[in-house]
């Protein structure tokens, strides 16, 4: 079920500290469903998403005026899973020639940075959640929440993820799918999503993995670098790491000083050798953008 707000602030001083903030609006479980499927594109603007314990499968607040935004959001199920595709757009007022620009160059007048759009997930069902950013930024909590599948996909935005509370994740997640064209993209403590496979592309944007802490579960990376950035933070020697690259003449590649060369363009750590259970292991392919390693 999908219900709509719009609330009115009840004098100057609650507005002030509210911040205009208003609910836009919810989407209650209309038959019961075992799993969720939320799909998010987000054109413009600033995105958070942050965990609950509402019941609602979705709770959408913004501090933008009805006039001023657009959004569609779709909630069907089928075979008990709930699939909720929502579109969030910031141009509705705009001008032909204002949509253009913001497009193209990417810039637009300051007012524009104090948009946002806040988006909370119950931490009752399971998730699979596939998030596209264009513009602007978003700042994802996964920090409790039950993620089998997360997909995320950033253009020019500049996007951060990770577990601010510290909470892993409920299950073990499938697949950690994040890709970057020309924005930049932070995932830091991938351990505590439990994660068995992490996918990351780039484009000529940049991206952060940070990978420094013991993970739970044994995972396996796969990423590719066109001309973009790259930067992997490894645990110490304590945690078994495999690395295998295939580079060309045009990249940068810089691996720690606990990396060793055990073949041909694969390298790994003295735990490996000794006793790889659990191991985080890497095949990365790079054209001419630069992967960096850091350790712990």
């Amino acid at each position: 079920m999908l219900k709509l707000f719009c609330v009115i602030g009840c004098g100057l001083t609650s507005a002030v500290l509210l911040g205009q903030v208003k609910k836009q609006f919810s989407i209650e479980e209309k038959e019961k469903c075992d799993k969720v499927e939320l799909c998010i594109k987000a054109k413009t603007g600033n995105c958070y998403i942050r965990p609950s314990q509402n019941a609602e499968i979705l709770n959408v607040y913004s501090n933008q005026d009805l006039a001023n935004y657009a959004h569609t959001v779709t909630n069907v199920v089928k075979n008990k899973i709930c699939m909720v595709n929502l579109a969030l757009k910031q141009e509705a007022n705009r001008g032909v020639g204002e949509k253009i620009s913001y497009q193209v160059m990417g810039s637009e007048e300051a007012s524009v940075t104090d948009k946002f759009w806040k988006i909370y997930l119950t931490d009752n069902k399971p998730y699979s959640l596939d998030l596209t950013y264009g513009l602007g930024s978003a700042n994802v909590d996964l920090s409790g929440l039950s993620i089998q599948k997360l997909k995320i996909k950033t253009g020019s935005a500049d996007v951060n993820v990770g577990y601010a509370q510290g909470l892993e994740n409920k299950v073990d997640m499938d697949t950690f799918y994040v890709k970057v064209d020309m924005g930049s993209l932070t995932v830091k403590n991938i351990n505590l999503s439990r994660s068995k496979m992490v996918l990351a592309e780039v484009g000529f944007g940049n991206i952060l993995l940070d990978f420094s802490d013991k993970p739970l579960v044994g995972c396996q990376v796969f990423g590719s670098v066109a001309a973009g950035n790259m930067t992997i933070l490894i645990p110490g020697n304590d945690v078994p790491v495999l690395v295998k690259i295939s580079e060309s003449w045009l990249c940068s590649v810089n691996l720690t000083n606990g990396l060793k060369k055990i073949g041909p363009n694969t390298f790994a750590n003295s735990s490996y050798k000794k006793n790889p259970k659990n191991p985080i292991t890497f095949d990365l392919d790079v054209s001419m953008g630069q992967i960096l390693f850091k350790e712990k």
